[in-house]
């Protein structure tokens, strides 16, 4: 099972459901890449998924170039801007799914705002995916 994760930036949304697909199952092969890969991860993505024990500090902001060849059983878009630029895949994908979060990345107001939206997001694309491994992929 092969399933690639895209966003913008891949810095912030993307990297955390790629964390958490790999956690539910780590005979998976998962990737994660963005349209306009920041080329860096957002440190509170790092530091919101480390708090429910999941490590993405390893992880790497890539170009989806990269994958562009390869064949993939799921190419998930999980913001709007990544959806509406998702490229052509020379390789062939067998399900093309879009699952869209908000930015926290883009939250403003005070420090604890910001962590709580980080911590929103986090959860929601924690259950978002979850429930799309137990419905689709584990199958």
């Amino acid at each position: 099972m092969k399933i690639l994760i895209l966003c913008t930036g891949n810095s912030c949304r993307s990297q955390m459901a790629h964390g958490f697909l790999q956690s539910f199952d780590k005979d998976i092969i998962v990737r994660s890449a963005g349209t306009e890969a920041s080329g860096k991860l957002n440190p509170k993505a790092v530091t919101v998924m480390k708090e429910i024990g999941i490590d993405i500090s390893h992880h790497t902001s890539d170009s989806v170039d990269l994958y562009l060849a390869d064949e993939w059983d799921y190419v998930i878009t999980v913001c709007g801007g990544a959806n509406e630029a998702c490229p052509a895949f020379m390789g062939k994908v067998k399900t093309r799914l879009h699952i869209g979060f908000d930015d926290p990345s883009h939250a403003t107001g005070s420090d604890d705002y910001i962590w709580s939206e980080f911590r929103r997001v986090r959860d929601q694309i924690g259950e978002a995916f979850k429930k799309l491994y137990l419905e689709q992929v584990k199958q």
